[in-house]
């Protein structure tokens, strides 16, 4: 079900969107009973937000800037 839960959350549109913070939510509740590590935990719930942040694919990824 976790599985199913972040990759429906990945084809959200927004950050707030209900598909996302359900995932959040079972996240947190899997490392809290130790079912994946918390170190896991956080980086999938990183790598969701940074996702859904993005704008739609298509244009240039954001580069830093050279100084």
């Amino acid at each position: 079900m976790l599985k199913t839960l972040v990759k429906n959350a990945r084809q959200a549109a927004a950050p707030g969107a209900p598909e996302v913070l359900a995932a959040i939510k079972q996240l947190d509740s899997a490392a809290r009973k130790g079912i994946i590590h918390r170190n896991a935990a956080a980086r999938s719930k990183s790598r969701l937000l940074r996702r859904a942040a993005q704008p739609a694919r298509g244009g240039a990824q954001p580069t830093a800037s050279p100084a």
